[in-house]
């Protein structure tokens, strides 16, 4: 896409003031704006699993003492397996109550009350993800969900792959300008757009033989952190 002379903003990564004054670019050359995306991909650190219990009764009273009798039994086989507090987090509690719709009535009636509480879990060792979902299966836990890998550190896969969208976006630019009769390109703004894409959900199976279960099987695979950056270039050189 070519365009000719604009006013344009300083690049937004830069670190300004708020509200301090838009610095304009004066440009006497055509204007390019490209975006490119570029990913590193990395073995994950670390793991998040979902998980909680979910209890079902007729009062408000006694759905919140199962299920917190529950809860407390899964938190505590968690720590057993040496995941820190701080690596435990709740992440929300509901009571509500249940109505189903009676077709022999023809309303709504009250089936009793259910109670919920879920915790995430940060899991360092990401090779234990099959063992812990089955300890929690074991302890009591009907809520699961994850795991979701990652990597704890992302600053250096972000530092490569956001040094390969520049220079794939110059080269592009360059091009671009090479064609238009121009012999150089001249930066004036970078926009950037940061994302981590964990691999595809793991398929989760839980097989028996010969009456003893299996570890349930767990690919962490590699995740995937992306920059997308738009530039604009002034083409120069004429």
């Amino acid at each position: 896409m070519f365009r000719y002379a604009v006013p344009l903003f300083a690049a937004s990564i830069l670190a300004t003031p708020i509200a301090a004054a838009e610095i304009q670019i004066p440009v006497t050359g055509p204007v390019v704006e490209l975006t490119v995306t570029e990913s590193v991909k990395a073995k994950p650190d670390i793991a998040t699993i979902s998980t909680g219990v979910t209890r079902i009764a007729p009062t408000a009273i006694e759905a919140m003492r199962l299920n917190a009798e529950q809860m407390t039994a899964v938190i505590a086989r968690i720590k057993t397996l040496g995941i820190a507090e701080d690596d435990i987090q709740t992440s929300g509690i509901q009571l509500f109550a249940q109505n189903e719709y009676s077709e022999r009535e023809q309303r709504a009636v009250f089936r009793g009350y259910m109670a919920s509480n879920r915790v995430n879990v940060i899991l360092r060792k990401v090779d234990d993800a099959g063992r812990l979902l089955d300890a929690l299966v074991a302890a009591g836990a009907t809520d699961i969900n994850g795991p979701e890998f990652a990597l704890e550190d992302n600053k250096g896969a972000l530092a490569q792959a956001r040094k390969a969208a520049v220079r794939q976006a110059t080269e592009q630019a360059r091009e671009y300008a090479s064609a238009a009769g121009y012999s150089n390109v001249r930066l004036l703004e970078i926009n950037e757009t940061v994302s981590s894409q964990p691999p595809p959900m793991p398929y989760v199976r839980a097989e028996v033989q010969n009456a003893a279960a299996k570890v349930t099987p767990v690919e962490p695979g590699l995740v995937s952190n992306a920059v997308t950056v738009t530039v604009k270039y002034e083409m120069t050189g004429r």
